[in-house]
């Protein structure tokens, strides 16, 4: 599907020089002479290198056609993740690399959306936030709580993330899952 250059937003995902590209960075250009440009950061998705492109403003350009789907998480096998369509049961199985760093928040369960381009998943998407129980926190030295400073903690995940002084183990917390900060205790 072509789309304006104008329309381009971070996080898109094109199809460019037969590859798929997800743009990182934009920027849009006026020059006092010539016509408008947009400057495009994108990554490749499988290979990982950078490109910087330039596209007129009235430029189309191919917009990737992406499917989605709701999984459920069933298991870690090395490197590779086991995934359950809850409709048909059918299982697939996709690498842990396509999930990224946030694949140290997946628990048994879990609902996932896979994103795939021609039936070949690209990307795995988590809940934005998830719950886990802290099992390991530092005790509050008396007089630190007069600023607002906080603490490590250790999930039972085995990642450890700062949260507040009040936070003790055994309490159940939420992260974000993009970069693991704490949002807040969960409620029971």
């Amino acid at each position: 599907m072509k789309i304006n250059a104008n329309s381009l937003r971070p996080g898109n995902i094109l199809e460019y020089k037969n590859k798929l590209w997800v743009i990182l960075k934009l920027s849009r250009t006026q020059p006092g002479k010539g016509g408008a440009f947009v400057q495009a950061e994108m990554k490749d998705i499988k290979e990982g290198t950078k490109l910087n492109e330039r596209f007129r403003s009235n430029e189309g350009v191919e917009k990737a056609h992406l499917d989605t789907q709701e999984y459920q998480f069933l298991y870690m096998d090395g490197d590779n993740l086991t995934l359950m369509d809850v409709n048909s049961y059918e299982q697939i199985s996709v690498a842990r690399e396509v999930v990224g760093e946030s694949a140290v928040y997946l628990k048994d369960s879990m609902m996932v959306n896979v994103v795939s381009h021609e039936s070949s998943p690209i990307a795995v998407e988590l809940p934005e936030e998830v719950a886990f129980k802290v099992v390991e926190a530092d005790a509050v030295v008396k007089g630190q709580t007069a600023a607002s400073s906080n603490k490590p903690a250790i999930l039972e995940n085995g990642v450890r993330v700062m949260v507040p002084p009040f936070i003790e183990s055994g309490d159940v917390i939420i992260v974000k899952t993009a970069d693991g900060a704490y949002v807040g205790r969960e409620k029971s």
